[in-house]
């Protein structure tokens, strides 16, 4: 809103500093500061709220070290993560933009699907609270609206350069629209672009570096690639949305830890983001260029921010959980992100802990119950699962375990953006 308020005064009455509104990394900036700003002071009055309304998080006695100092620790923290999200982004950035409306959508969707979940447990006294199917409703809901409008949008693009003897088009699900333009690249080369309407995404470590759902579609022949490509593509976001959420979820089980993971992973998309969505950096560095994406960065900053910031009050001792409204919408985010950025096959490298933490989940889960059909009892892999426990049981501190995991973490980030030039 600030943008539109500040391009009117300047146009209008040459408001001097005005302009700076028209920089995406001063914007970026502000909504990183602000969103600091809101869940440092804003998290501190919302716990001494959830204090006096005895809102607190029901722990389960699993046996683990120190999870009684924890009883009625306050939860539903996630609400200063979502509202140091969506006030800087309302404020700096500019809401027209399908990415950033995408964005906008993803969090509030799957923050209440977290709200209901925490409401149910905590007012409920319901343990269990929102059924496993619904959440998943929940999920394949955010899926849909995300796959169906990266697909048919019209504002969804990306650019390509136009070369002799090469066609624009790969495939009969992409067609030009708009009209070509000109770019000059950094050595002033003049080069002639054109926007296609695609969902190619990027393919990490491979020098022909692009690859379209429209290719598996034309198995079944040329005709079915136009019918069967939006299928495989919502069917394709709806998998990434349910997985990388129920994964952030999984892992938001000690102190710092999926916040952490989060602002790590978030730092890594906003590099991709601003890269990509810059015709001359995406010319340098030989990747997809998609047009109106840079606008994004403010989105990831207040998103960075938020994390850094409820960090102040989640690191070890914490004093307030984020919750499933926090975990959940976290989880949604990044995978929009993802997929918005056309960054989907590297998320079992960005998101590597969340993969880790869920895989861990599920093998666990299997051994059991396959133990359990053929021996009469069942075994275990792990001493505990998710992951992070299975070091709780080893006798690691839980601070030592979130430490090693953020630097795994900053790891996998460096060789997600390494992949930009390693191919």
């Amino acid at each position: 809103m600030l943008y539109y308020l500040f391009t009117y005064l300047r146009e209008h009455f040459g408001l001097f500093g005005a302009g700076m509104f028209y920089y995406i990394t001063f914007r970026a900036a502000m909504a990183i500061i602000l969103s600091l700003v809101i869940t440092t002071v804003m998290g501190k009055g919302l716990i001494k709220y959830l204090q006096r309304k005895q809102i607190g998080e029901t722990v389960r006695d699993l046996g683990l070290q120190g999870e009684n100092q924890k009883r009625g620790t306050p939860t539903m923290g996630g609400l200063i993560i979502i509202a140091a999200i969506l006030i800087p982004t309302l404020l700096f950035a500019r809401i027209e933009n399908v990415y950033i409306i995408l964005m906008l959508v993803s969090t509030v969707w799957l923050g209440l699907v977290g709200f209901i979940d925490d409401y149910i447990k905590v007012f409920k006294k319901n343990k269990e609270g929102l059924a496993g199917r619904f959440k998943i409703m929940g999920q394949v809901g955010l899926g849909i609206i995300v796959g169906v409008t990266m697909y048919y949008n019209q504002h969804v693009v990306t650019s390509r350069e136009v070369i002799a003897g090469q066609s624009i088009v790969h495939n009969a699900a992409e067609k030009v629209v708009g009209t070509p333009f000109e770019r000059k690249d950094q050595n002033g080369n003049t080069h002639t672009y054109v926007t296609v309407k695609s969902v190619t995404t990027t393919i990490p470590f491979v020098k022909t570096h692009e690859f379209s759902l429209s290719k598996i579609a034309g198995w079944f022949g040329e005709g079915a690639v136009k019918v069967l490509t939006p299928i495989l593509y919502i069917l394709f976001v709806i998998f990434i949305i349910t997985a990388v959420s129920n994964g952030a979820n999984i892992t938001d089980g000690v102190d710092g830890l999926a916040t952490g993971v989060s602002a790590i992973i978030g730092i890594c998309l906003g590099v991709f983001a601003y890269v990509s969505g810059n015709y001359v950096f995406a010319g340098y560095l030989n990747i997809m260029h998609i047009p109106n994406l840079g606008e994004l960065s403010i989105f990831i900053g207040a998103f960075i921010g938020a994390c850094i910031g409820f960090l102040w009050y989640n690191a070890y001792p914490a004093q307030v959980f984020m919750g499933d409204t926090g975990s959940l919408a976290l989880g949604g985010i990044i995978a929009s992100l993802a997929i918005i950025i056309r960054k989907e096959l590297l998320i079992p490298i960005i998101c590597g802990i969340f993969l880790v933490e869920l895989l861990s989940v599920m093998i666990q889960v299997a051994y059991f119950k396959r133990t359990k059909k053929k021996y009469g009892e069942g075994r275990r892999i792990f001493l505990m699962s998710p992951l992070h426990h299975h070091y709780q049981k080893l006798g690691y501190h839980e601070s030592k375990i979130v430490t090693r995991f953020w630097i795994v973490g900053i790891v996998l980030a460096v060789l997600s953006i390494v992949t930009l030039k390693m191919r």
